[in-house]
């Protein structure tokens, strides 16, 4: 049944677009929705799995749109004695990839000045990175234009040699592409925690000092976990910037890192579903709400429905309906052991 589930999610997300008959007020929810989620899973494998919180995960989504963006716009830029760089334009999925591998280093770089130490010193880490990297984003105004932000962003296009190229331009194109990346996302995700490096992550989580004695070497594993987080967090920030084709030191809000962390905490951390539900709820409800509050009242109404969630299923959506769905095999079972025939001796 618990894999069933996935593949009927997945089975209706396809489907959807075609039952909203193309709207594209709707389906530029679903895609800031999607994309959202995917910051969200790559987050719950910290969060979730190693039990590390990174309140600046935003730093590896908004390096990620950037470095797509500038990958696909070219640049020239002094860096100093009279030196310049000259980038020409590159395919936008080349700077697709380039951004995973740009947020991947740096989540490797934030992995190793961490994990060294834990609790609080990572935070803070984590927040100062982000500030730093939002600081740049606003300043290098010959690289990024600050905040006139980068602009005219080409579009993802799809191809292969001698079979021509599919340029993304609809919202029903982004709408596909950011369900298979997300899709490809949650997959990875799952392999690897159903591996012996995904046991290792939940050892460090449940028990470092345990895990500690059987061998599993606590900074290698959290940075690994680092890099492959920060990277997806990356592909989520690409899509964003081709997406919606322009890109500003917004982009680094820590509200945004607060709604993903939301994400997560309310759909089940630990969970694979768990982000890929909240994302949903919590993506959409701004939708429902946009038209009959402001914006002020729409983050009551988020602290509002994360209490409601955490009161009634405090480990989140996902497993609060699974321990409802056990709770309720186990009421049938009674009934039929007790009508049994009693075993003769």
């Amino acid at each position: 049944m618990s894999r069933l589930l996935p593949l009927a999610l997945l089975t209706s997300l396809v489907a959807l677009p075609l039952a909203l008959g193309s709207n594209p007020y709707l389906l530029n929810a679903l895609i800031t929705t999607g994309i959202l989620t995917i910051a969200a899973m790559s987050l719950n494998l910290l969060l979730g799995f190693t039990g590390q919180l990174s309140l600046g995960h935003i730093a590896f989504f908004g390096i990620g749109a950037y470095v797509s963006a500038l990958t696909s716009l070219g640049f020239d830029v002094e860096i100093g004695f009279g030196t310049r760089i000259v980038h020409e334009p590159w395919p936008a999925a080349v700077g697709f990839l380039l951004a995973i591998l740009a947020a991947g280093a740096c989540g490797y770089l934030i992995g190793r000045l961490s994990f060294r130490v834990r609790g609080a010193y990572f935070v803070i880490v984590t927040v100062s990175f982000a500030e730093v990297v939002r600081l740049v984003a606003l300043n290098w105004v010959e690289l990024t234009q600050g905040p006139l932000a980068l602009t005219n962003i080409p579009v993802i296009a799809l191809g292969a040699p001698g079979l021509g190229s599919w340029t993304l331009k609809t919202k029903l194109q982004n709408y596909y592409l950011v369900l298979a990346v997300g899709t490809l996302c949650y997959v990875i995700i799952a392999r690897l925690v159903g591996s012996r490096f995904g046991r290792a992550m939940r050892g460090l989580k449940e028990n470092e000092s345990l895990a500690l004695s059987v061998g599993i070497n606590a900074a290698r594993t959290l940075t690994v976990a680092t890099v492959i987080s920060a990277a997806m967090a990356g592909a989520a920030g690409s899509l964003y910037a081709h997406y919606l084709r322009i890109i500003d030191p917004d982009v680094f809000q820590f509200a945004t890192t607060v709604t993903i962390v939301i994400m997560v905490v309310a759909g089940g951390k630990g969970t694979l579903m768990g982000p890929v539900v909240g994302g949903l709820i919590f993506g959409l409800l701004p939708v429902v709400l946009r038209p009959v509050m402001a914006p002020e009242a729409q983050w009551m109404i988020y602290g509002i429905v994360l209490i409601a969630i955490l009161f009634v299923m405090p480990k989140g959506i996902v497993p609060g309906i699974a321990g409802l769905f056990a709770r309720l095999r186990a009421a049938r079972a009674v009934p039929v052991l007790e009508a049994s025939p009693a075993v003769p001796r």
